[in-house]
């Protein structure tokens, strides 16, 4: 488990220096995953009808609803590792 946390927490700041910025629907995947692996399952209402990021954001983490948190770590590791190779680090 503890390493398990140490390749999230890797691949977390990883993320963040990727050379290029990842196309919209991986970066939503990768903050559904973050969340869903960090919090658990989404526990705030949907955003205003205005608010269209936080709409979209909401709605990404809602469907990773159910799934236990090693599982979304595992799938946020190797979602980081896949976009490392996509754009560079």
């Amino acid at each position: 488990m503890l390493a398990q946390e140490a390749n999230f927490d890797k691949a977390a700041d990883e993320v963040k220096q990727l050379k290029a910025k990842p196309e919209d629907a991986e970066m939503l995947q990768v903050y559904s995953l973050f969340k869903q692996a960090t919090v658990g399952d989404i526990n705030t209402a949907r955003p205003g009808m205005f608010d269209f990021t936080g709409k979209a954001k909401w709605d990404a983490w809602e469907k990773e609803k159910g799934k236990s948190q090693d599982d979304a770590m595992n799938e946020y590791i190797a979602l980081v590792e896949e976009l490392k190779k996509k754009y560079g680090i």
